[in-house]
Order: C-alpha cells, then sequence, then structure tokens
C-alpha cells in the first residue's frame, strides 16, 4: 500500500465556523460531525477535520490547495463578493489582487481562525511534463 495523507485536524476557535466558511468558498460540503470535529472530504480522498480549541491554544498554519482554473473562479468570486481580504503574495504586500505563478493563479487569504490558505491553479514549479 503507498502512503497517503487520509486527515489532518485543523484547530479552530469555533469549527461550524472555519468548516462552513471553508466548504462554502470551495462549493464543499461538511461531510461528517464527530465528537469534537467537523469534517469536509476533498476530491483526493482526505479529509480536513475542524475541531474547536481555545483561541490562545491555536498555532496558526498554512494551507495550500490545488484547484482546477474552474474552481479558481467560482471561489475568487466568492472572496471577493464576501468582502475577504486577499492578496497576491504570502506576505500580504499585495493586497485585492492574485499571482501569476508557475503560469496558473493563485490568492492568500485568512481563514476565521488566522490560518493562511492558499488557492493555486498549478503546482509550485509548474505543469508536469
Amino acid at each position: 500500500m503507498s502512503v497517503e495523507l487520509n486527515h489532518t485536524i485543523i484547530h479552530a476557535r469555533d469549527n461550524r465556523e472555519s468548516a462552513e466558511f471553508f466548504a462554502d468558498l470551495l462549493g464543499l460540503e461538511i461531510t461528517a460531525e464527530w465528537g469534537p470535529f467537523i469534517a469536509v472530504d476533498l476530491s483526493n480522498g482526505v479529509t480536513l477535520d475542524f475541531a474547536a480549541i481555545p483561541e490562545d491554544r491555536i498555532t496558526p498554519q498554512h494551507y495550500a490547495f490545488l484547484i482546477s482554473e474552474e474552481e479558481f473562479d467560482a471561489a475568487y468570486a466568492r472572496i471577493r463578493e464576501g468582502g475577504i481580504e486577499h492578496y497576491a503574495d504570502p506576505r500580504r504586500t499585495q493586497p485585492g489582487a492574485i499571482n501569476h505563478n508557475d503560469g496558473g493563479r493563485g490568492v492568500y487569504f485568512m481563514d476565521p481562525a488566522g490560518h493562511a490558505m492558499e488557492l493555486i491553479t498549478v503546482p509550485y514549479g509548474g505543469r508536469p511534463a
């Protein structure tokens, strides 16, 4: 059996708020709830399990998602319509813009718990040959 990521836990102040923010932005659905977790399934079988913990225990992380051009168009429209602050770069020096790195498009923004989220249409290093 090959090694695959099955799930990861994302800490949140409010697990429902964070799960719904993410699912709504990318047109996904909340698929399960158990114990302290609210899960959102990704298309490759990985689940993001949002768990509420005290805000002072949240360590901001970076999560990058490879999506199609069409998914990017839809997500970016939701970002703009929702008035979500976004940037073309991870240092947040280019507000209100996207990047065209590696021949694709990308955008950075924060989720409700303060995690840095990134959407890209081409993996780093460009499209595979």
